[in-house]
């Protein structure tokens, strides 16, 4: 693996939702990618990996994109490759939160 192709790993830049959403509706929109994301294409461990990557801070997210073998083109996550160079494609909402997220009470 070319090495120099993996960047560091950061954080998205602050986002805005269109709407304010509370948690739970981020934790909905997020599962649901995560339940429908394999189905358009590359590999389903990739998916898990990223997925784990996402839920994990950078650090431990760096470690798990370089074991997978994953080639990081946006170093918020955003945008990805495999080896095969099958291409992954990450939203805003399942790598932070916005803010305008609505904090409960």
């Amino acid at each position: 693996i070319n090495t120099e192709s993996s960047k560091n790993l950061r954080k998205p830049k602050p986002w805005k939702h269109t709407q304010p959403i509370t948690p739970a509706q981020l934790k909905q929109m997020r599962d649901e990618f995560w339940d429908t994301a394999p189905h358009y294409g590359g590999q389903k461990e990739i998916w898990d990996a990223l997925r784990a990557a996402t839920d994990a801070d950078l650090t431990l997210a760096q470690t798990i994109v370089d074991s997978a073998g994953i080639i990081v083109s946006n170093p918020d996550l955003t945008l990805c490759y495999d080896e095969r160079g099958a291409k992954y494609e990450l939203p805003n909402y399942v790598l932070s939160e916005p803010t305008n997220l609505i904090r409960d009470g």
